[in-house]
């Protein structure tokens, strides 16, 4: 099932903060942005390609993610004919609420960039507008991705959608970025210059006040911290719910735990709308309960936290799993039925953690 805010995030639910997009016949705006290539792109370094396809794109919006394959064919197939096709992020990251993220293991910062497009191999360049975004209005994308073809005197032909099926599994009937991009090659006009275009909301800067509010919102969750014993510990392995679930075992007297615990709650604050849920469980002594509650609420904890009921830690060490060897913290990723596809001693490396979740089936990075 979508995601609520991911509903709420899709372009027409944002319509008053929208730029006014290009009109066909218009020219192309100049740009000079950075690319992840670490260079400097301006609109006169293509000037000797016939046909110049700017799409605006970003590493979070999971209908991005599922054109990415369909960009990289299409710049496969068009660019021995003259074609260059380029992506422009519009986003400004500071702008993108923790749970617009449930989709994604990267924001769409310029350094995150660089990342998804060498994890994709992107063939194409991979441009930044997050800081300044006067490219993106200048363009005026409704949403991401959003396509715009120019012609050899760089005037838009064409601006939409890629095709008609947003789903990478499914078969589009439309193919409306090849089609305009075929006529232009046959010196034809093209038969639907315009097209409605479905997906993220452009982040603009204006929406730093929605994440904000967001943080607000967060911080005055309740924070709980309840008591559990060997029976309960080993039922929440078993995992009953239909919900990959992150388990984290911690100590307020274990720095590695203590400094790592923030990276727990942005995982939280990411993917809870979704099949997803984390567990704090607490190796404190019992009578340090209140210590332990105490370090949950400035963290901000809300999710589900508990405290072993007895001093006994090798009880507690064997209920959670018999092959931990009892170092703080340990970490679990337990899928629904029991089966345990991560587990490590010591602390996680967030981002790696990140991607195991998003690229697990019960969770995904598009619909």
């Amino acid at each position: 099932m979508k995601s609520l805010l991911y509903l709420l995030c899709l372009v027409f639910s944002f319509g008053p903060q929208q730029a006014s997009t290009l009109a066909i016949g218009a020219s192309a705006p100049d740009f000079s942005l950075p690319g992840v290539d670490g260079k400097q792109h301006r609109l006169s370094d293509y000037k000797k390609s016939k046909l110049l396809v700017v799409v605006f794109t970003c590493n979070h919006c999971p209908t991005a993610q599922a054109y990415e394959d369909r960009l990289i064919q299409l710049t496969r197939d068009y660019q021995p004919k003259g074609v260059t096709v380029l992506a422009i992020s519009p986003n400004d990251p500071k702008a993108i609420r923790l749970n617009e993220l449930d989709y994604t293991d990267l924001n769409d910062s310029y350094e995150e960039m660089k990342i998804r497009a060498e994890r994709k191999q992107f063939n194409f360049p991979y441009l930044y507008d997050g800081d300044k975004q006067q490219v993106s209005k200048a363009y005026g994308p409704v949403a991401t991705p959003h396509v715009f073809i120019f012609d050899q005197d760089r005037k838009l032909r064409f601006q939409g959608r890629i095709d008609n099926v947003e789903k990478p599994s499914g078969q589009p009937t439309i193919q409306d970025t090849r089609a305009a991009l075929d006529a232009l090659l046959k010196n034809e006009p093209v038969a639907n210059p315009t097209t409605k275009v479905f997906g993220c909301s452009i982040k603009w800067a204006e929406k730093q006040d929605w994440r904000e509010k967001a943080m607000k919102e967060w911080a005055a969750e309740k924070v709980t911290l309840e008591t559990i014993d060997s029976t309960g510990i080993r039922k929440l392995l078993q995992n009953d719910s239909k919900k990959l679930r992150l388990i984290n075992v911690w100590a307020t007297w274990c720095g590695p735990c203590t400094r790592e615990f923030s990276d727990f709650i942005t995982i939280h604050r990411m993917y809870r709308g979704r099949a997803f849920e984390f567990i704090s469980i607490s190796a404190d002594d019992p009578e340090k309960r209140a210590n332990a509650l105490e370090f949950l609420q400035q963290q901000q904890a809300s999710g589900k936290n508990y405290i072993f009921n007895s001093s006994d830690k090798y009880a507690l060490i064997e209920a959670i799993d018999p092959n931990w060897q009892g170092a703080l913290p340990y970490t679990l990723v337990v899928e629904p039925g029991g089966k345990i596809v991560y587990a490590k001693q010591g602390t996680i490396d967030p981002d790696a953690m990140k991607t195991l979740l998003i690229d697990h089936p019960l969770l995904g990075r598009y619909f």
